[in-house]
């Protein structure tokens, strides 16, 4: 009886994953060979685990996530939010030994219990092994699920296989779908019916292409947790832009806005007209550079002020060379200052050189032309590209 019922199961998956005897040539698919070797195993999911209730911390769960790497404060913070009392460590050792056999390490480990704690509650050999298993099959590197735990505990037949075939159904590559879900695991999270097929759809209504939308997938597989509606807004407001899908800025713009809602959109947009700029402005620059919208506040402000106050550049100048708020200011920008104000004390390079055009060069053109090019003559030079001589202006220089 049970190897009769394994065989219909088997078949059932077979036949749904594309299967067809002998006459359906190709390789073995893991999907097959995942499910087919783990017949029950992959029915288990998060709705079989119950955390248990309770208004204050379990000071024991508190003492055992703290062991898992999470600072006493966050520990608390954790076990008190999410509900939690892990009463058997066997388990949740059992399920961090797993954890670590797959290639996670401390801070993925951290991760994953600081954003999915109960994962420690589940039996890690029926819930989390199969799933592991079933992403190592298909090429993924398991510990990139750290991002996105609870993928660990979704059913394989109700939601990851299906999932997984939708993609590989509009993706195509077997490559280039395992380049997408390395980038942004937690759009796995979607579901196919709610949210991948309707967002899909609302890309084609918006005049994509089926490889442009292959290509939106795996560059942002994330814009599957957005909505239709919100597709359809960001495609309106680059036309309104005078963007158009043909223009070659217009996929990387639309990338970007996807990752952003509304309302944060329009923060960004008031945070740069703060300093003056007009909403036709940053919209260029936007255009030219997009990641720009992506820069965290607290970064971005610094970088300006350090442009306007340190450097004199005007917020005119700025904008008109947007990616310079993408360089970092410690690893790239601060440096290449050091070098700048070295040289001009040693009167290498007059004061007036224009430095938004010296700071964007790339790499190896500036070290090629500013530091190596000068280092037998100015050794300092040198230790100021490699942070040993930090820049302190350039008012006793020009």
């Amino acid at each position: 009886m049970f190897a009769s019922i394994c065989r219909r199961r088997l078949l059932g998956t077979h036949q749904i994953l594309g299967g067809g005897g002998s006459g359906s040539g190709g390789g073995t698919d893991p999907l097959r060979i995942i499910l087919g070797t783990t017949p029950f195993a992959h029915t288990y999911s998060s709705s079989a685990v119950a955390d248990v209730p309770n208004s204050e911390p379990c000071p024991a769960t508190v003492s055992y996530l703290i062991s898992c790497g999470l600072s006493p404060a966050c520990a608390a913070v954790t076990a008190t939010t999410k509900k939690i009392r892990i009463l058997s460590t066997d388990k949740a050792d059992a399920v961090r030994a797993l954890l670590r056999d797959y290639g996670f390490d401390d801070d993925d480990i951290v991760r994953t219990v600081r954003s999915a704690p109960t994962i420690l509650l589940v039996d890690p050999e029926r819930v989390i092994l199969p799933k592991i298993q079933f992403f190592a099959s298909l090429g993924f590197e398991p510990r990139k699920l750290a991002t996105a735990p609870f993928l660990l505990t979704r059913s394989l037949d109700e939601h990851l296989v299906p999932s997984i075939q939708f993609l590989r159904g509009i993706i195509g590559s077997e490559d280039d779908l395992r380049l997408g879900f390395s980038r942004a695991p937690r759009a796995l999270l979607a579901d196919v019916e709610k949210n991948m097929r309707p967002i899909v759809e609302a890309l084609r209504r918006c005049g994509f292409t089926e490889a442009a939308i292959s290509e939106l997938l795996v560059t942002q597989m994330g814009v599957l947790l957005t909505s239709p509606d919100r597709i359809s807004e960001v495609f309106e407001q680059l036309k309104a832009m005078g963007m158009c899908i043909s223009d070659p800025r217009f996929m990387h713009c639309f990338r970007e806005m996807c990752r952003l809602k509304k309302d944060a959109w329009l923060r960004k947009l008031a945070l740069y007209q703060s300093f003056g700029l007009s909403e036709g402005e940053v919209l260029q620059a936007f255009k030219a550079q997009p990641t720009i919208l992506q820069l965290g506040n607290k970064n971005m402000k610094k970088k300006v002020r350090f442009l306007l106050d340190e450097l004199k550049l005007g917020i005119s100048n700025i904008i008109a060379h947007p990616e310079i708020l993408c360089y970092g200011l410690n690893e790239c920008i601060l440096p290449r200052c050091a070098v700048l104000s070295v040289l001009m004390k040693e009167g290498k390079i007059q004061g007036g050189i224009k430095l938004a055009e010296a700071l964007l060069v790339d790499s190896s053109v500036f070290s090629e032309r500013y530091v190596l090019s000068h280092a037998d003559d100015v050794p300092d030079v040198v230790k100021a590209y490699e942070g040993e001589i930090k820049f302190e202006g350039f008012r006793h220089d020009r």
